[in-house]
């Protein structure tokens, strides 16, 4: 069993330490970027911080590399943080507290934040390495790739030489990644007449104990999305009482599969009874439904207070919004397996002074089915009187029939551990589709070690997979001498 003392003396997981003491939440990478900035300056290499707050380091060749291709390395800076009701913790000022079960390392009720911060560890560790053999480097690490993929759609390609680029992104080791699908972010807004409380009672309905997960990756795996089964129930119960809606609020991320949602009602006083008895319902119909996705599931119902109120419209057409919003798989591929083509994840409700917002997280690796969820998503906004905006739209990375990089690492990987490297296209969004638009003619792959639940409290990383993943990096970056 690894002690984290022990884990730290390992190059990789020291600079991985280091930045998770660092906060970087998407939108909030200013300390993590003048990081890495101080510590390419600290070892006399080229670096460029750009008005994005991505981050460019390059590495000349090493003696016997000075005509193999440069090497494009690239990962992203940012975060989700995600944390555990209970969890007293502050993504802006705290460190993220280790932990660590048998291989695996986790956060203490927290997001690891090794998506993506292993990457980062990974580049540190070879730009700072003396006795690594490697062709010349030109290393990227991004800003807010969990939200709008703003940084990577900043950079400019006049910074790079290299025509090989790696992206250190992916989450289960042996895989080698080479498509993903694109995205774009969709916020249907409600506008909220408000009125005073009716005479009658105030409770809160909490829906929460889902496992959530990365609303790209898991999207397959039929959790459920707290938002969307709050809606449910919201809906059944206006056919038992009359009631109006407080606020409702659920989820934290677009791109994560709400774990959580909560809304406040109100109700005449004679309907408390069938109140009470339909939630309990409710709470017995979502455990038989996810009893094998999300066996902890629960709905509660708290007492509460309330100043004001939706109006009866307000409250139906919230209501209606999340029945009608698409939510989950859309179409499978039929050319490979179990490959999703398209989805959306109703990932957070809020309620603010002026109107209820609902943010989808839309993928695609065709770009016309991605317009064709979004367009479905307008038109409900049409028919209830809200507004969609948009924003975050980024472009699918299609598959490269001939990739030298794609052979090499096959080969490597042949070499190495004596089996076949697994060939994968994900439905997750990725950066490479943005820089493969970009920067004509690149050849791109993706790679990583096995990491689990992230985006969630329950996020974990593979050590022993860490450390393999680290010795394939250097022996591909070994092996560019022959290509």
């Amino acid at each position: 069993m690894f002690q984290l003392e022990e884990l730290t003396q390992h190059a990789v997981f020291a600079f991985f330490k280091e930045i998770s003491d660092i906060p970087r939440e998407s939108g909030n990478e200013k300390q993590v970027s003048d990081y890495l900035v101080a510590f390419a300056n600290e070892r006399g290499l080229t670096v460029i911080q750009d008005e994005a707050l991505n981050v460019i380091i390059k590495k000349a060749a090493t003696p016997g590399y000075e005509n193999a291709p440069t090497v494009i390395l690239q990962g992203h800076m940012d975060m989700v943080c995600e944390l555990n009701k209970g969890t007293v913790h502050n993504f802006e000022r705290d460190p993220i507290s280790w932990r660590i079960d048998g291989d695996m390392l986790y956060a203490n009720g927290t997001t690891l934040g090794a998506d993506n911060g292993i990457a980062v560890a990974y580049a540190l560790a070879l730009l700072d390495a003396k006795d690594v053999a490697h062709p010349a480097l030109e290393v990227i690490i991004t800003t807010e790739e969990e939200t709008t993929m703003g940084g990577a759609i900043a950079v400019e390609p006049s910074h790079f030489t290299g025509k090989i680029f790696i992206n250190l992104d992916t989450e289960e080791e042996g895989k080698l990644l080479v498509s993903s699908a694109g995205g774009v972010k969709g916020k249907l807004n409600l506008p909220i007449i408000w009125e005073h409380p009716p005479h009658g009672e105030a409770y809160r309905i909490l829906i929460g104990g889902l496992r959530g997960g990365h609303s790209g990756m898991e999207i397959n795996k039929e959790r459920g999305n707290a938002n969307k089964l709050l809606g449910r129930l919201l809906h059944d119960l206006s056919h038992s009482i009359s009631y109006t809606l407080g606020e409702i609020n659920g989820g934290l991320k677009s791109n994560a599969i709400p774990r959580e949602a909560e809304a406040i009602v109100v109700a005449e006083e004679q309907d408390v009874a069938a109140l009470t008895k339909k939630v309990d319902e409710w709470h017995k119909v979502f455990h038989d439904e996810l009893r094998a996705s999300d066996p902890g599931i629960y709905v509660k119902l708290e007492k509460t207070k309330v100043e004001r109120v939706f109006s009866k419209e307000t409250t139906k057409a919230v209501v209606q919004a999340i029945m009608l919003t698409p939510n989950g798989v859309q179409s499978m591929s039929l050319d490979i397996d179990e490959l999703v083509v398209s989805s959306t994840n109703l990932g957070v409700i809020t309620t603010s002074d002026t109107e209820v917002s609902m943010q989808n997280e839309i993928r695609s690796s065709v770009k016309s089915l991605k317009e064709q969820t979004l367009q479905q998503i307008k038109i409900i906004s049409e028919l209830l009187g809200g507004t969609l905006e948009t924003k975050g739209d980024y472009p699918e990375w299609p598959y490269n029939p001939d990739s030298p990089i794609r052979e090499l690492c096959k080969k490597v990987y042949r070499e190495k551990y004596g089996k076949e490297a697994e060939i994968i296209a994900i439905h997750a969004g990725i950066e490479c589709g943005i820089f493969t638009e970009k920067m004509s003619g690149l050849d791109t792959i993706s790679l990583g070690p096995n990491m689990y639940d992230v985006h969630t409290p329950n996020e974990h990383l593979d050590i022993p997979s860490t450390i393999r993943t680290w010795e394939y990096l250097l022996a591909i970056l070994e092996e560019m001498n022959h290509m």
